[in-house]
């Protein structure tokens, strides 16, 4: 892991809810989140801000389930709530590792986590806090990626980084096709026109519009989130 300055003061890191299952594919792997967390201790010792959003499809995907019948509406409520337990196990490590965290969900749900609030998540950043958004945007028919450039853009950020099990983006799924080659750099432009599904269309034209660089790159590859935070060449740069 590289010792340079940080080139960013306030990121938004989004996981994957399934990022939090490791191998299991659902639940949690608490060897994963171990190490999740390590990699945002290890940007927070850098005295950068971070912000979390964490998906919820280790759990339950509201989209999914529509598709198997249930009405949209409360089936996106359902993931809701999936990514608020998320953000509380994430919470709970963190903090055994000393990383002062606070969870603000779009959903009211005083007894387990703050409302969000955006003057209050802003002086939670002033006081060297993580925050964890939970709920995604608290309503349906919007992903947790919208919520992520949603809250970036309200907090912020300098810097979208979106963790992924691959290196970054790729021509075509490099799971499927061998001859899928890395992308180093793309324009939001690019992104929307080849359609290369790196985050759904709404949260790509929110950072398109308000200029926010958007960081894709490998979460399994160890310190890769502090490397990036400090300018290092990884995965790849969308902007």
């Amino acid at each position: 892991m590289t010792t340079a300055k940080p080139c960013y003061s306030k990121i938004l890191l989004k996981l994957s809810g399934e990022a939090l299952a490791g191998e299991r594919g659902i639940g949690f792997d608490f060897d994963v989140l171990d190490r999740l967390a390590d990699e945002v201790k290890a940007v927070v010792a850098m005295g950068v801000n971070v912000g979390l959003v964490i998906g919820g499809g280790n759990i339950v995907r509201g989209a999914q389930l529509s598709k198997m019948g249930m009405d949209r509406v409360g089936a996106d409520y359902m993931g809701m709530l999936g990514t608020v337990i998320n953000a509380l196990a994430m919470q709970d490590v963190l903090e055994k590792k000393s990383v002062v965290t606070r969870v603000m969900t779009a959903i009211r749900m005083e007894e387990v986590a703050e409302p969000y609030i955006r003057r209050r998540a802003l002086r939670h950043f002033e006081k060297g806090r993580t925050v964890i958004f939970a709920g995604g945007t608290g309503n349906p028919y919007f992903s947790t990626d919208t919520a992520a450039a949603l809250r970036a853009i309200q907090m912020k950020a300098d810097v979208i980084i979106k963790a992924t099990s691959v290196d970054g983006i790729y021509t075509a799924d490099p799971k499927k096709d061998r001859a899928a080659t890395l992308y180093e750099k793309l324009s939001y432009r690019d992104v929307i026109v080849q359609n290369l599904g790196v985050m759904d269309q709404t949260a790509i034209t929110l950072c398109s519009e308000n200029h926010l660089p958007l960081i894709v790159l490998n979460i399994q590859r160890r310190g890769a989130v502090a490397d990036a935070v400090c300018g290092a060449r990884v995965g790849t740069i969308v902007q």
